[in-house]
């Protein structure tokens, strides 16, 4: 799953070498934490978070398979 979130990510930004995704597990839950340069936040989060909203969707139909629920965060 993280690999699919850094494909789609890495392909959005202007410096793919320093974006970075943090797992954190929980019971029920996976939270990833995207990292990425201050300069390429406004293009991962897109107009009125449009981008980011489609991130966490294919994110999450990709979950959907294991049965768990899937946060995703993104951190500058």
């Amino acid at each position: 799953m993280d690999k699919l979130l850094e494909y789609l990510v890495k392909a959005l930004v202007d410096e793919p070498d320093n974006v970075s995704i943090v797992e954190v597990t929980g019971d029920q839950s996976t939270t990833y934490e995207v990292h990425v340069a201050p300069n390429d936040l406004g293009k991962v989060i897109g107009k009125q978070g449009r981008i980011a909203n489609a991130l966490r969707t294919v994110t999450k139909a990709a979950a959907m398979k294991h049965k768990r629920k899937v946060y995703v965060e993104i951190v500058a």
